[in-house]
């Protein structure tokens, strides 16, 4: 009897459904966890978690390591879970999609917040500002609170969740919201000039990795302001991609030309090169500084600063950071450089939600020409204007939004065709 309330005799099944829905094929559902590789076993332990309904899920990272298709699937399939779930997540649109509450560590204490990733964000934002505004009127903070959670309460009618977050936002105690102790980076782009209308011409670009196909007949024009997100299925396509245009590799056919009037910038997905020495953040940022004013100690310091490289910490070796470390060095050298294209490849990898956060919003505001790849949804739907995936079949580019693009029926069909390797 129990067995059959456990839904027993429907187990195989279930579980063959839950592998495929993650990503994992059916040829591998009997293979056995030592031949399967990293990401495979991730996606095998997501599946065990989930398997069972168990009353509490605790999930830490649960979108590392995903593709966008499968995350998505994992967001409606806990966005509709009946019962708790705990995660821990860099993904802002994971934990939008996903999360009624939020749990914020800080000041030493937790607080226990109604609403997604945006509202506490943003919440804590406000609060931060009011709270330097010491001579405003209480009565009038008091009115720009409500108002805000007026605001928001329409905006959140929109999402899945719409009626259990709504009735929640409107019942915040405006009290509850508390300005945020975290530090987020000064992230600012600059350009030294202004690029002309020819940026990028790529013809026929192919590249493949020891007789395996990556990509196909790539033909890209990059136009003045483009902001692209690049990606393929397969991420060593997309890193072939960068490193073939920034001369780092040779491509099998094909040709590539920066328009005269550019100035690039590479964050590359491996920045290890970087890091072999044992200089101090200061001598190592100093590499790239072009005049003398650059070269003064006190304006180096300034771009460290604004990556919370502050006092001693500006004298750390640089070969004893943490990725997030390195990944803020390698901005304040992109931020050094005052390029008119950027190309970043998996650019939040390492960064933790403040930094990611900044990053975003300062390549929102970025008035030059950008190619990047990332696995973090809201960066892609917010920066991108034009979409282009890498296909062992050629390339599908169109100029639109990335969540516009990944919901076409049309585009859809054409992606599955474009992956089907011809013999």
């Amino acid at each position: 009897m129990q067995f059959e309330e456990m839904d027993g005799w429907n187990a195989d099944s279930n579980a063959a459904s839950m592998l495929s829905n993650l990503g994992i094929k059916e040829e591998f559902h009997y293979t056995l966890m030592a031949d399967l590789d990293g990401k495979q076993k991730v996606r095998v332990l997501l599946a065990q978690a989930l398997f069972g309904n168990p009353d509490v899920l605790i999930m830490d990272e649960p979108t590392n390591d995903l593709d966008y298709e499968t995350i998505s699937w994992l967001e409606n399939f806990l966005a509709n879970y009946d019962n708790c779930v705990i995660v821990v997540s860099h993904d802002r649109h994971f934990l939008d999609a996903v999360c009624t509450h939020i749990s914020d560590i800080d000041f030493g204490k937790i607080n226990h917040y109604s609403g997604n990733y945006t509202f506490w964000y943003e919440s804590s934002q406000l609060a931060a500002r009011q709270h330097a505004q010491q001579n405003k009127k209480a009565e009038e903070k008091k009115k720009e609170l409500e108002e805000f959670i007026r605001r928001f309460s329409a905006n959140v009618a929109k999402s899945k969740q719409a009626t259990s977050r709504k009735k929640m936002i409107e019942k915040l105690n405006i009290g509850d919201i508390r300005r945020t102790s975290r530090r987020y980076p000064a992230i600012i782009f600059e350009r030294e000039r202004e690029a002309g209308d020819q940026i990028l011409n790529i013809e026929g670009l192919t590249a493949s990795l020891e007789g395996e196909l990556l990509f196909k007949d790539i033909d890209l024009n990059l136009a003045k302001g483009d902001k692209v997100v690049v990606f393929s299925r397969d991420s060593r396509a997309t890193t072939a991609f960068y490193q073939i245009i920034n001369n780092n590799e040779k491509a099998d056919a094909g040709e590539f030309a920066w328009g005269v009037t550019t100035t690039q910038s590479y964050l590359p997905l491996d920045n290890s090169e970087f890091f072999e020495n044992d200089l101090s953040l200061v001598d190592w940022l100093r590499q790239w500084a072009t005049t003398e004013e650059e070269r003064e100690e006190v304006h180096i310091r300034g771009f460290l600063g604004k990556m919370i490289f502050s006092g001693e910490e500006a004298l750390k070796k640089s070969n004893v950071l943490s990725g997030g470390e390195k990944v803020r060095c390698m901005l304040s050298r992109m931020m050094m450089v005052r390029a008119n294209v950027l190309m970043l490849d998996e650019p939040t990898n390492h960064l933790d939600l403040e930094s990611i956060t900044a990053f975003n919003n300062s390549l929102k505001n970025f008035k030059g020409s950008m190619l990047f790849t990332t696995h973090d949804h809201e960066f892609a739907q917010t920066v991108a204007n034009r979409v282009v995936e890498l296909t062992p079949n050629g390339v599908i580019d169109r100029y639109t939004t990335f969540d516009e693009y990944m919901q076409d029926k049309k585009i859809k069909e054409l992606r599955d065709k474009m992956y089907t390797v011809k013999a």
